[in-house]
């Protein structure tokens, strides 16, 4: 059974993989608004829980081991990361939200610096919100889910870790997933499962971006 409402031929597959097979490199960490990019380009940004993933993925979907940095330790990306994709589209790595080993001080500030970037970005084209598949959507991703209907920001669900679960486990949670995204306004109906180390869904979520900056 498909969880998502399209199907994605080879030719897609490959185009968003060839995409990918252009250069991408960082660009800058963006600490305060003042400092984000004067630029028409379009971006897509990955926001998460701290620990879903998201540095993972980025480095998976480029296959560049070290170029977003990866932590045990939640709460490690403290910034805006910024990569520049072939000079075609910006990838957002955004700092997690939820819980982090940091004081709460700087925690309310790196939330304070998401949510202005989330609701004032024009040029955003998705916000690819990352739940860890073994837990699914907890109250703080729909706190995130809720306030980018409230914005009109398009977003869409990416479950990571499914290769942590069985497949009968992992039909469920997408099931689950597809029928809280429908309740969402600004939510893309499309439910894509994935795994940074088993390479699963990375070249769907790749042609996902690559329509994005067309």
């Amino acid at each position: 059974m498909d969880f998502t409402l399209e199907e994605y031929t080879e030719e897609q597959k490959a185009c968003g993989k060839n995409f990918f097979k252009q250069p991408c490199t960082f660009v800058l960490g963006v600490a305060n608004l003042e400092q984000l990019p004067l630029t028409d380009m379009p971006e897509v940004a990955f926001a998460g829980r701290s620990n879903v993933g998201k540095s993972s993925i980025i480095n998976a979907l480029t296959e560049k081991k070290g170029l977003a940095k990866t932590s045990n330790t939640p709460g490690r990306t403290q910034q805006l990361n910024y990569f520049n994709l072939a000079d075609k589209i910006h990838i957002v790595d955004l700092p997690g939200y939820g819980f982090a080993q940091a004081p709460e001080s700087m925690v309310k500030q790196w939330q304070k610096l998401i949510f202005a970037y989330l609701q004032g970005r024009v040029n955003l084209k998705r916000v690819f919100v990352l739940i860890d598949s073994r837990h699914g959507i907890k109250k703080v991703d729909t706190e995130i889910m809720e306030m980018l209907d409230k914005a009109a920001v398009t977003y869409q669900i990416v479950l990571t870790k499914a290769d942590k679960i069985s497949e009968k486990a992992l039909n469920k949670v997408k099931q689950e997933t597809l029928e809280i995204v429908k309740k969402h306004a600004a939510a893309y109906v499309s439910v894509l499962a994935t795994s940074s180390e088993k390479k699963q869904g990375l070249d769907e979520l790749r042609y996902e971006i690559y329509s994005l900056s067309l």
